[in-house]
């Protein structure tokens, strides 16, 4: 087959949607590798370059085109489609280029979470309506959706009507790196680096209001001092609360906030993590979840979404205003050894389902059926 994707994330993106776009054209590519693909990428980036036998980039090659690239994207990647004689377009978060469809190509487009619809008030009205159009659209021209999870299905099909065959659930995988265990001296050189605990909570995801951060540091109160917070994210005006609330407890020398940390220190950083934190209200899916089991952590996550299906049966969940409630399952991990052992255990084999090949076959699957 001849596969197109609109591979501006995987070339401009670090973290989330990034990081989907390279998992998935990356797991395409090294078990599909007889197909021809061909990744649309905006603007040059040196971010990612993908590998395989038939890969190939596509960037705008004319003046204007370069010039506004955005637009390339939206209005001229439909045309591209039929030029390029596609089989398969796949949108990757949440667009698929204006346009009716020409020739044989058929659309595919992945819908990662409805947030923007289910929980307005975490955006601007202007960036709402302009999501809100832009997924409606391309629901309507698209043969077939993945969705991340089922949640997400249940959002396509209750909020805008999505008939349930046309979507098909396709979870995410996240990097490799994260269940190569690391070695000792370089956790020792990472734990340097940023100056670790010894003994520390670890929180992954932007610090903004949806992620819920304030719930972990008003549970600290609730659990011994020696287990300190290691928080991994993008600042956002919300890291004013948090810090006020560090301050007003007296916690500052417990919790340890990081903004830009590389990709390639962040295995360490799991593997030395005593308990994986992901309070988080809502999710399309939940990534740092699966990097957390692959790393070989126990998960406690709120419930309410979809990440008991990311984290599986044997993570713990609560209610993400339930302050008392984080502090008495942190407590019982951090002083049951057999349930944390059973934790890891079972969390590991749980993941296994979110591997790279098995999710390729999946989406290679989907694309045959259409």
């Amino acid at each position: 087959m001849r596969i197109g994707y609109d591979a501006k994330r995987a070339f401009h993106n670090k973290t989330g949607l990034g990081n989907y776009s390279r998992s998935l054209i990356d797991g395409m590519c090294r078990f599909y590798s007889e197909n021809h693909y061909f990744l649309f990428n905006s603007k040059p980036s040196v971010l990612y370059k993908a590998e395989g036998l038939h890969v190939q980039e596509v960037l705008p090659s004319k003046g204007l085109a370069k010039k506004f690239s955005s637009l390339w994207r939206t209005f001229t990647l439909n045309s591209l489609a039929h030029q390029y004689n596609l089989d398969i377009y796949h949108g990757l978060s949440h667009e698929l280029p204006f346009g009716s469809k020409k020739g044989k190509t058929k659309w595919v487009l992945t819908v990662h979470d409805l947030i923007f619809i289910r929980y307005p008030h975490y955006f601007k009205p202007i960036d709402r309506s302009i999501y809100t159009y832009k997924i409606k659209k391309a629901c309507r021209k698209a043969d077939k959706i993945v969705a991340i999870s089922e949640q997400t299905k249940r959002d396509l099909m209750e909020f805008l009507g999505i008939a349930a065959q046309k979507i098909e659930v396709v979870y995410q995988s996240c990097h490799p790196q994260f269940s190569q265990t690391v070695d000792e001296e370089e956790k020792r050189a990472v734990q340097k680096k940023y100056q670790l605990p010894t003994t520390y909570l670890l929180q992954v995801g932007t610090i903004e209001t949806r992620k819920n951060l304030l719930l972990t540091i008003r549970a600290l109160d609730r659990i011994p001092t020696n287990i300190h917070l290691v928080v991994i994210g993008k600042e956002t005006a919300y890291l004013q609360l948090i810090q006020h609330e560090i301050a007003k407890r007296n916690l500052q020398k417990r919790v340890l906030l990081l903004h830009s940390v590389p990709f390639d220190d962040l295995p360490a950083i799991y593997q030395m993590a005593h308990i994986f934190i992901y309070p988080s209200r809502f999710e399309g899916f939940g990534i740092p979840i699966i990097e957390a089991l692959h790393s070989g952590i126990p998960v406690i996550a709120a419930r309410g979404s979809c990440l008991e299906e990311a984290g599986g049966p044997n993570s713990r969940y609560v209610d993400p205003d339930d302050v008392e409630g984080m502090g008495s399952a942190i407590n019982d991990i951090n002083t049951n050894n057999v349930l944390r052992s059973t934790m890891i255990k079972e969390g590991n084999e749980y993941v296994q389902r979110f591997n790279p090949k098995n999710l390729a076959e999946d989406l290679f699957n989907l694309y045959k059926s259409i």
